[in-house]
């Protein structure tokens, strides 16, 4: 059974935003796509408590939202299999329950209401950071968001969260026709020492974390750099050019459970364009996607 893009909405301008780009997507990778629609969505996005679990006139706004998503992407991917949920769930619960089914998961930037702009911080970090699926946040400008670029960008940072990181990124890159850019960030060593010896280990590094998706999509031309810097340096200024940002999940246990280290949260807040976290293990199928785009 194939496993559909799922899409979180909300009704806002931020996730009919990344509604939109689902459904481009769906249709490149030739996935069914799977709109959700999480009702207890206001315990996120009002400062204000709450008197009654269900206000008046939400059930019929929570409906308009499920209506007009659906409608939405049949118009825009007329040949895309859909299907469309609405529980009565928090949004996070309802991304994380759903995660185990999705290829990946789509969310906005940012959300509706008063502190909508502090959706991702609330929301969006804690599934990128907990979900056992990639999750694509959709953020950046319109030029990248509608991929006029031709260039997924690659982050590739230890060995462990390469492999799954690279598949993503080619699989995509194939099926919009695009290339990839695969950047390895390397660091002199402190208190001086030889730079230059470095430099060789990184660029082993770099060619064996993309050995098997290279082996899988010969097709898509890469361009490989190991680079001496922060890797949020080389990351931030390549996203101005990318259609997708693509980062293996590095993933930190604290006080509060799973987060994600700081180069995916500088990445997450501050890239161009549209960046996906793709967890260790999120077995992203090495199978042949849809056809290039032409």
């Amino acid at each position: 059974m194939t496993k559909p893009l799922t899409v979180g909405v909300d009704g806002s301008d931020g996730s009919l935003r990344a509604l939109d780009w689902a459904v481009a997507e769906a249709a490149r990778l030739g996935l069914p796509l799977h709109i959700l629609h999480a009702s207890l969505w206001d315990h996120y996005v009002r400062p204000a408590p709450r008197l009654a679990a269900v206000r008046p006139g939400q059930p019929a706004r929570d409906a308009a939202v499920v209506d007009n998503a659906r409608e939405r992407a049949a118009r825009l991917g007329p040949g895309v299999p859909l299907s469309v949920q609405d529980v009565a769930d928090d949004p996070f619960g309802a991304l994380l329950r759903a995660a185990p089914e999705a290829y990946a998961l789509v969310v906005g930037n940012r959300g509706r209401g008063e502190l909508g702009d502090m959706l991702l911080g609330s929301v969006g970090l804690t599934v990128a950071g907990q979900a056992p699926c990639p999750v694509v946040v959709v953020r950046g400008r319109d030029a990248n968001v509608s991929g006029r670029f031709g260039s997924v960008v690659l982050g590739v940072g230890g060995a462990d969260d390469a492999p799954d990181a690279a598949r993503f990124a080619f699989r995509t890159a194939r099926a919009r026709g695009a290339g990839v850019e695969a950047l390895h960030a390397w660091r002199s060593p402190e208190g001086g020492g030889d730079a230059g010896a470095d430099r060789p280990a990184a660029e082993r590094a770099l060619d064996e974390a993309l050995r098997a998706a290279r082996r899988e999509h010969p097709e898509v031309a890469v361009r490989a750099s190991a680079v001496e810097a922060k890797a949020r340096t080389p990351l931030l200024a390549a996203s101005a050019a990318g259609d997708l940002l693509v980062v293996g999940a590095r993933r930190r246990v604290g006080a509060v459970g799973l987060h994600l280290g700081p180069v995916s949260h500088a990445l997450l807040h501050h890239a161009e364009c549209p960046v996906a976290v793709v967890p260790q293990g999120a077995g992203v199928p090495a199978g042949e996607p849809a056809p290039a785009a032409s």
